[in-house]
């Protein structure tokens, strides 16, 4: 029996239902297999900006800080657009982040095997879909110096991309051994013809891969890894980038996954780890039960693998999901043409059925047909 808590940040727009639907099915992993979750919910991002006039209330931020794991939903929306930069809902997030020490975003993406008519790419491109996104998470120029001069057309802005061997050599060794962990391919993505921050991280990486015989690494340009990913994505095992970068070409991956609500990510450093999807708010979604919860599901589901060491119930979750998603369950986002769609709601007792269904509770860890 695992005792652990689970602070829940809800967010914005969908964030509260993709949530609450992982919080279910958290709840039935600790129902089957007599694990105890106390599951803590606090506000961040806009909503935290409406109700204490904080992105990152500090008392949101004292529950992060002493929980097991943290569960986040989506922040922002046109509604807190118009503030500063430095007063908006995503503000919570950086800091959450920066506080919680936190310095590696992982980020998996597999084409689940009913959704292969899903991907934008053809079927001999995608076949063999399943990489992992390693991106810096607390430099870069998310983090640098910023700031604008001027007004009207004379004015100007800035923001500065800086890093340090110290915080390129801990994300590279955790991207090394991740790769050494699986098909041990290691592709680090740069700009090191024109920037020095890359021209520093190339070698940083190149100095660090003498210590790991059995990864092979590549080194490409971001403007051509992009391109190989949608040219030959299965060549790609783990890669790794700095944050920016990484941002940008997780959401890329994703599109060839057939949807961005899919994806899940794991931010995992010196603190409590943070698990999200890599979807955005989407307020347009929000109260209409028609987003999909399996990015949420699944970052709840490498939660229990990555911070609690439940690797059976971390399996089990995931197999529900192409379980119910091989019955033809699909939120809008997911359904093609002839297809009818399910929503949220919906699309979460699906999965809640598949998991009823395959666990034999009086075998222990076994799988049902």
């Amino acid at each position: 029996m695992v005792k652990k808590t689970i602070v829940l940040l809800p967010g914005d727009g969908i964030g509260p239902e993709v949530t609450a639907a992982a919080a279910r099915i958290l709840a039935d992993c600790a129902k089957e297999w007599g694990h105890r979750f106390e599951l803590i919910e606090q506000p961040i991002g806009g909503a935290a900006i409406d109700a204490a006039g904080s992105p990152l209330p500090e008392t949101t931020m004292e529950s992060a800080l002493g929980a097991d794991a943290v569960l986040l939903g989506a922040v922002g929306g046109p509604k807190w657009d118009a503030l500063p930069v430095g007063r908006r809902p995503e503000t919570g997030l950086l800091e959450l982040r920066r506080r919680l020490g936190l310095f590696v975003n992982l980020r998996p993406v597999r084409l689940r095997p009913a959704l292969g008519r899903l991907s934008p790419l053809r079927a001999d491109r995608h076949r063999g879909v399943d990489l992992e996104i390693v991106r810096e998470l607390s430099g870069g120029i998310y983090f640098g110096r910023r700031g604008h001069h001027g007004q009207g057309g004379d004015e100007s802005a800035f923001d500065t991309e800086a890093y340090s061997v110290k915080e390129i050599e801990r994300v590279a060794r955790f991207a090394f051994e991740r790769s050494a962990s699986r098909r041990g391919r290691l592709h680090s993505v740069d700009k090191a013809n024109v920037l020095e921050t890359s021209q520093l991280w190339r070698r940083t990486v190149d100095r660090l891969s003498g210590e790991y015989s059995s990864v092979e690494l590549r080194h490409l340009y971001v403007d051509n890894g992009a391109m190989q990913l949608v040219l030959d994505p299965a060549q790609f095992d783990v890669i790794l980038t700095s944050n920016m970068f990484g941002d940008i070409l997780s959401d890329e991956a994703a599109a060839l996954a057939g949807s961005i609500g899919l994806i899940p990510s794991a931010s995992l450093g010196s603190g409590p780890a943070l698990y999200e999807p890599i979807h955005g708010s989407a307020p347009q979604l929000a109260g209409k039960d028609s987003a999909c919860p399996i990015g949420a599901i699944l970052s709840a589901a490498i939660l229990l693998r990555e911070s609690f060491g439940l690797a059976k119930e971390a399996d089990w979750i995931e197999r529900s999901v192409d379980r119910a998603l091989a019955t033809g369950a699909r939120t809008p986002d997911l359904a093609t043409s002839g297809e009818r769609a399910i929503g949220l709601a919906a699309m979460t007792e699906a999965i809640r059925r598949e998991m009823a269904h395959s666990l034999q509770p009086a075998e222990g860890y076994g799988w049902g047909v």
